[in-house]
């Protein structure tokens, strides 16, 4: 027997982590964040594109053969963590690349019954990618990168992602971004990081991912602007609320000024802590959201849309959406009563659909056929031709006479054919015998 081949190591991880044995599976995952940790924090260190492309068929396998919707979601956590072992950038662009091409390779032969794990491991790897550029201070070229990579790979007509990767992706990026940055990010900054899907909305031929954008991105904006106010006014009295205590404070150390607190045991200083603890149960229930110059998004999607390129559907749905930007920017909000439980909880319960709605004083004030229009008229076309007759001078009750014969409205007579007798008669052949009458048995 000749000497047996060394495989590369990537390979052999790659078949520990496609194995039949859970435990297998398990341990050959904590050596593979073991290898990358190693092997990028040398200077010569790094992969190539071809070697992570196998390390993903493994992890693509060993997330395929995992049971238990527990185990799936600890296995797809592990798993997009470790976008973190690696140590430079750019190797951490090209474990996200190599991921998306794994997906796009691979989609078309999963069953509908492993969908679900895979969505979560590319909901999971998202959020992953978010949290490296969060840890990197929101760098603008870090995100110039990472925005170009998802571009190039998932949005743009010429990638290979199917229609399933692309809706997923377009449907939780703004909730995973939410979920990393609600806090942090900046008008400004969240204006950069839609661009891309402005762009793909204003260029794309495929009407499908026009609609994914705009119901999943825009749309979402619309929904969310006063849940995105609301915070905001939070966070300014919280701000007031904060100055005032710390004058407070410095008043109580200022001597000679009695401090406000109560005395030790009193029943205000017991009460304190639960109203704080109500305060903070506000506070956990509601959920964060992003906040957007709305007139600067609408700015920049009318940019967008008003281009010759731009095909006249996308120009024509792109424009509905600027419009209802326009009206926030200037605080219109295109809903006036929004429920009380959606400032609370925005992800529970029905979605508040903004629709204009117009008020009872609105619709007096309208007159003649704008009123009409306003008040949604149901007038019939029976109707409207029984108030042309009353104008004409006609009585609806009695019925007009036709020129040449009665009156009546209804279908015009039939001809009466002539007999078969008379047909008879006319070209001189017999008579057909009439038919017999039958008579009752008792009177024959």
């Amino acid at each position: 027997m000749g000497p047996r081949v060394q495989l590369p190591p990537e390979i052999q991880l790659a078949q520990r982590l496609a194995g039949n044995e859970q435990v297998t599976r398990d341990r050959a995952v904590r050596k593979l964040r073991k290898y990358i940790v190693a092997r990028t924090q040398r200077a010569e260190g790094g992969f190539t594109h071809d070697e992570l492309l196998k390390v993903w068929k493994g992890l693509f396998y060993c997330m395929w053969m995992q049971d238990k919707p527990l185990l799936q979601e600890e296995l797809g956590r592990t798993i997009s963590q470790l976008v973190h072992a690696f140590q430079t950038t750019e190797a951490q662009h090209l474990f996200l690349q190599t991921f998306w091409q794994t997906m796009n390779r691979e989609w078309p032969g999963i069953d509908r019954l492993r969908l679900d794990k895979f969505y979560m491991l590319m909901r999971m790897v998202l959020r992953e990618a978010l949290t490296a550029l969060r840890t990197q201070g929101w760098d603008e070229r870090q995100t110039e990168q990472l925005l170009e990579l998802l571009t190039t790979e998932i949005l743009h007509p010429d990638s290979e992602a199917p229609n399933g990767v692309k809706s997923h992706f377009i449907e939780i990026f703004l909730e995973e971004l939410t979920k990393v940055g609600a806090h942090e990010l900046t008008a400004d900054q969240n204006l950069r990081l839609i661009e891309p899907f402005c762009t793909i909305a204003a260029q794309t031929q495929d009407s499908l991912v026009l609609h994914n954008i705009a119901q999943g991105i825009f749309e979402t904006i619309v929904e969310q602007a006063p849940l995105a106010i609301e915070e905001l006014m939070n966070e300014l009295e919280e701000e007031e609320l904060s100055e005032e205590e710390a004058l407070s404070e410095e008043e109580a150390q200022e001597p000679g000024v009695l401090s406000r607190e109560s005395p030790k045991g009193s029943v205000c200083r017991a009460q304190r802590p639960l109203d704080k603890q109500a305060e903070d149960d506000d506070e956990d229930s509601a959920s964060p959201v992003l906040q957007f110059d709305y007139k600067a998004v609408a700015d920049r999607l009318f940019e967008m849309a008003s281009r010759q390129d731009t095909p006249p559907q996308n120009r024509k749905r792109l424009y509905k959406v600027v419009r209802k930007l326009q009206a926030l920017a200037e605080g219109l909000f295109p809903e006036a009563d929004i429920p009380e439980e959606a400032y609370r909880n925005p992800r529970g319960g029905r979605r508040v659909r903004m629709k204009k709605r117009l008020s009872g004083s609105q619709l007096q004030g309208k007159t003649g056929r704008h009123a009409k229009e306003a008040l949604g008229s149901d007038l019939s076309p029976g109707s409207t031709r029984k108030r042309r007759r009353r104008r004409a001078g006609g009585d609806p009750a009695v019925p007009r006479e036709r020129p040449g014969g009665h009156g009546g409205r209804g279908a015009p007579r039939r001809q009466r054919r002539p007999r078969v007798g008379a047909k008879a008669k006319m070209a001189g052949c017999q008579e057909p015998k009439a038919k017999r009458k039958r008579t009752p048995e008792g009177q024959k």
